[in-house]
């Protein structure tokens, strides 16, 4: 998977967050958006993640194989903003923000993700809930989990999927010294052939990535005229 920003830019009202972002990344390597609290780097993850529109510029994705296309021909295939839905069978994002359902224990929530994003193919949902360490908890509503028990929910949902793409945002969220290690070992088992960008600025959840993106190389101090 390639992923393409080319002078992206985002602002909220007068204010830009980000503009001129153009980088491109690519499947096997692990990227990095680092910057003060409040910066943007959410906001440029989010961007390219397809949650949120830019306010200028292109986004492009590029899958290998038959994507967004009614071609029986095989070969890259892009995808824009015009078709989301393509964008989301393809990255899967774990991220303060975004919550579970509480309701659920993380056997019914693991089975309800995989119903529209399947894990990957070696991983069972029980093999995930173990590998995350809460076989113990398999069966108990997420809404009696610590914080750091649904941070490894959310990471299982992530990392397990079977999409070329993982974005993550301070994924080390509310995890003690031993999930540190745990999602630093997911990384390590699962995540090497994939493209992987992480919002952080702490060392502890990016310290595997390869190339370094400061948002503050990006910012605009002026407002929208």
């Amino acid at each position: 998977m390639k992923i393409s920003l080319i002078k992206a830019g985002k602002r909220f009202n007068r204010d830009w967050i980000f503009r001129n972002v153009t980088y491109e990344f690519t499947a096997g390597n692990a990227y990095a958006i680092t910057g003060p609290n409040g910066s943007g780097k959410s906001t440029l993850l989010q961007v390219i993640g397809g949650a949120l529109m830019m306010s200028e510029g292109v986004l492009d994705y590029q899958v290998n194989g038959q994507v967004g296309n009614n071609s029986n021909a095989a070969g890259p295939a892009k995808v824009g903003k015009s078709d989301p839905d393509l964008l989301f069978r393809h990255i899967a994002i774990a991220a303060p923000y975004l919550e579970v359902i509480e309701e659920m224990s993380v056997t019914e929530f693991l089975h309800f993700h995989t119903s529209f994003k399947p894990f990957l193919p070696a991983i069972s949902i029980e093999e995930a809930i173990r590998v995350v360490g809460l076989e113990k908890a398999a069966h108990k509503q997420i809404r009696f989990y610590s914080s750091g028990m649904r941070q490894r929910v959310k990471l299982a949902q992530a990392i397990f999927s079977d999409v070329p793409c993982i974005l993550l945002d301070e994924p080390c969220t509310n995890l003690d010294a031993e999930g540190i290690a745990l999602y630093q070992q997911l990384i390590r088992d699962y995540c090497s052939d994939r493209l992987v960008i992480v919002s952080s600025n702490d060392l502890q959840e990016y310290g595997f990535c390869n190339e370094t993106i400061s948002i503050l190389d990006y910012k605009q101090t002026k407002p929208v005229g």
